[in-house]
C-alpha cells in the first residue's frame, strides 16, 4: 500500500510540474521509469493525473474562464487556439504515428532543440499585452506552434510559451495564453484515454482519488509558482534544464 501511494505521489508530482512548466514530461517519464518500474501506472490513473491538472488550472483561472462577457478574448484563445492541435492529435492517435515518435534519442534532441528555441525566443524586448492585442491571425499561429508538442520532448507548455513570445507577448501573458490552452489539450487527452479504457475492466479504487487530488495540488503550485518567477526572472533556468535533461537522456541512450 505505502509504495503504491509513493508511486502516484511521483507520478503526480510529474504531471503537475511537467504539464504547466516548459520542461518536456515525456523526458521525465523515460528517465523515471528507467530508474523505476511503476506498478500503480494505468490508463485510469492517467486520466486521474489529467484531470486533476484541469481541475487546478480551471479553479486557478475561474473567474476568468466563467466570466464569459469580460472574457470574450480568453474564450476565442481557447477554442479557436486548439484547433489545430485537436485535427493533428486525433490524425496522429488514430494512425498511430505516435508510437514511431517514442523514440528515446527524438525526445533527446528535441528537448535539447526546442529548449535553446525557447531562449532566442525569450529574448525578445517587445511586449505585447494579450488583454489588448490578441487577434485571432496571433492565436491560430500560437495554435499551430502547438503542433509540435505531439512530438515527444518539446513541451506543450514549453512551444506554446515559444510562439508567444516570438509574438512579441509579455512572460506572463505568454504563460497564461500557455495555461488557458492546457484546458482543451487536457481534456482531450482525457477523453482519448477514456475512450481506450472502455476496453478494459475498470478497477476504481483510493489510487485513483489520490492521483487526482494530488496531481491537482502539484499543479496548482506549479502555476502559482512559474507566474511568481517570470516576473522577475527570465527563461534561462528552464533552457539549462532541458539542455541537462536532454543530454543526460543521451547518455542513458549511448
Amino acid at each position: 500500500m505505502l509504495e503504491n501511494i509513493i508511486e502516484i505521489f511521483i507520478l503526480s508530482l510529474i504531471q503537475g510540474v511537467s504539464e504547466f512548466l516548459p520542461i518536456s514530461s515525456s523526458s521525465h517519464l523515460i528517465i523515471v521509469s528507467t530508474l523505476y518500474e511503476f506498478k500503480s501506472s494505468s490508463l485510469l490513473i492517467d486520466i486521474s493525473l489529467h484531470l486533476g491538472s484541469l481541475f487546478a488550472i480551471l479553479f486557478f483561472y475561474k473567474t476568468d474562464i466563467f466570466n464569459l462577457k469580460s472574457n470574450k478574448k480568453f474564450i476565442s484563445l481557447i477554442f479557436f487556439g486548439s484547433i489545430p492541435l485537436i485535427i493533428f492529435g486525433f490524425i496522429v492517435y488514430i494512425t498511430g504515428l505516435i508510437e514511431l515518435l517514442r523514440d528515446v534519442k527524438i525526445i533527446a534532441w528535441t528537448t535539447i532543440s526546442f529548449g535553446i528555441l525557447l531562449y532566442f525566443a525569450d529574448k525578445n524586448k517587445l511586449e505585447l499585452s494579450m488583454n489588448k492585442e490578441l487577434p485571432i491571425k496571433s492565436i491560430l499561429i500560437i495554435g499551430l506552434f502547438q503542433i509540435l508538442s505531439l512530438i515527444p520532448g518539446v513541451s506543450r507548455a514549453g512551444i506554446v510559451i515559444t510562439g508567444a513570445r516570438f509574438l512579441k507577448y509579455n512572460r506572463i501573458d505568454s504563460a497564461k495564453i500557455s495555461f488557458l490552452l492546457s484546458i482543451p489539450a487536457l481534456c482531450g487527452a482525457s477523453v482519448l484515454s477514456f475512450n481506450d479504457i472502455l476496453k478494459q475492466s475498470i478497477d476504481f479504487n483510493y489510487l485513483v482519488i489520490l492521483a487526482i487530488v494530488l496531481s491537482f495540488f502539484f499543479s496548482f503550485i506549479t502555476v502559482k509558482f512559474f507566474l511568481k518567477f517570470i516576473k522577475k526572472f527570465s527563461m534561462n533556468i528552464f533552457v539549462v534544464y532541458r539542455i541537462a535533461l536532454g543530454l543526460v537522456l543521451l547518455f542513458l541512450v549511448y
